[in-house]
């Protein structure tokens, strides 16, 4: 007698249809997203958008929300990913009721709302708070380089902008010259009746590359009088200063910077995260197109106090934040920092860096506050804080690329990254 297998039959119809509540278990990460959007956000900044009564009904803005929500809680955050999740995966069902956005839906969504939705942050960060996972005995601050929509190579040098401008320009006169010889022998030897004035598409391109290359060039420029005019307090007019030589500007995406990265060089971003130590939420969160840390912290600060409505007790960073000015404001603010003096090596018991105290004489404080704790100073909480929660979100959930460009897009991207980074706590602590 053969073995016995449960049944099998791919063609046998259901008598009733199953519930979206029965597509994944109960207590899923898809209903806990989807109930929360629904039940406890505000998304009026969202829905006020849709005031035309004509037209075809859209897709609910509380549902594809819900969907983007859910899509970067799970590392999908293309939209063509998106769209074929929600044909092909059962717990995307669950959060669009079998609702199924395409592609280009889902990214018109997320452009037009972009802002609105980088803003669900703060309220998802005040349910963590009312749920006790952001108790800010100790916050940890850090950033990170994410790559930006951008190629390197895309990016060129103010030095080589003049260089390429002045080549280009004689190289297209030269066929511009050329061109107008031709056409005058043309004429002549086929009528002025015949066509022959169009120019060549290989000229139509040089052009167009030296239009854009003198756009970057004008803009560098226009970049360094306003630098220059914040430093000397004159107009921007007045200041006649011209970039630096090996100031750059990318094509691409004009706002992303080159960036020092693990390995070498990168067009990036600088995305910043201050992560409660206790639960790993992000109390506060940035980003930006500077490459250096230390400029942030008094930001940072600010903004966990914004959020929360409580300053964090201690705060720990690198060396990347050590500054007078930076130790200034948290004393000044009452939080006991703990703020590496220079690189940690490895083995060491502390972070100082240096065998001998800094000269600034708040720096040479923290020098010898970091010493004397030793092993068991508050720094060590930093490391296993928020640099697990760039992990995260980098390793464990995939996302090494900014999907949009320019700087106010990319900002609102990342605060979406972080509300789903907090969701996912919440969720954790609500099973």
């Amino acid at each position: 007698m053969g073995k016995t297998f449960r049944e099998w039959n791919p063609e046998q119809r259901m008598l009733l249809p199953p519930s979206v509540e029965e597509f994944v278990p109960a207590g899923d990460v898809a209903h806990f997203v989807r109930d929360l959007v629904q039940q406890s956000l505000d998304l009026s900044a969202i829905t006020a958008e849709y005031r035309e009564e004509r037209g075809f009904p859209p897709y609910h803005p509380v549902m594809m929300t819900a969907l983007l929500l859910y899509a970067y809680c799970q590392g999908v955050y293309s939209s063509r990913r998106i769209a074929k999740a929600c044909e092909q995966r059962v717990d995307f069902m669950a959060v669009t009721a079998m609702n199924r956005p395409d592609f280009r839906t889902i990214s018109d969504f997320r452009q037009r709302h972009l802002a609105a939705l980088g803003q669900l942050f703060v309220q998802v960060l005040k349910m963590c708070a009312r749920a006790g996972l952001a108790k800010l005995g100790h916050v940890a601050l850090d950033g990170t380089k994410l790559k930006a929509n951008a190629s390197r190579h895309k990016a060129m040098s103010y030095r080589r902008m003049k260089e390429s401008e002045a080549r280009l320009a004689a190289e297209v006169a030269s066929w511009l010259d050329q061109a107008e010889a031709t056409d005058a022998a043309e004429d002549e030897q086929y009528g002025e009746g015949r066509r022959g004035d169009e120019l060549p598409d290989w000229v139509a391109n040089k052009q167009r590359r030296l239009e854009k290359i003198r756009e970057a060039k004008a803009a560098l420029e226009a970049e360094a009088r306003q630098k220059a005019a914040e430093r000397t307090g004159t107009s921007g007019e007045a200041a006649p200063k011209p970039p630096a030589d090996k100031a750059q500007r990318n094509f691409t995406d004009p706002d992303s910077r080159i960036m020092k990265v693990a390995g070498g060089f990168e067009q990036a971003y600088n995305a910043q995260a201050a992560v409660d130590a206790d639960s790993q939420v992000i109390v506060a969160q940035h980003l930006t197109n500077h490459g250096a840390d230390a400029q942030h912290l008094p930001a940072m600060l600010g903004q966990i106090k914004a959020n929360t409505g409580r300053q964090a007790a201690e705060v720990s960073a690198d060396a990347g934040y050590c500054s007078e000015t930076n130790l200034r404001e948290a004393t000044r603010r009452h939080i006991s920092a703990y703020i590496a003096t220079g690189r940690q090596r490895h083995g060491q018991a502390h972070a100082t860096g240096e065998r001998r105290a800094p000269t600034g004489p708040r720096t040479a404080a923290m020098w010898r506050k970091l010493r004397r704790g030793g092993w068991r100073s508050r720094y060590r909480l930093r490391k296993q804080t928020v640099e697990p929660v760039f992990g995260l979100i980098k390793q464990a959930r995939g996302f090494r690329q900014l999907l949009l460009r320019g700087l106010t897009n990319v900002q609102s991207e990342w605060a979406l990254l972080c509300t789903a980074h907090n969701l996912l706590k919440l969720a954790a602590a609500a099973a």
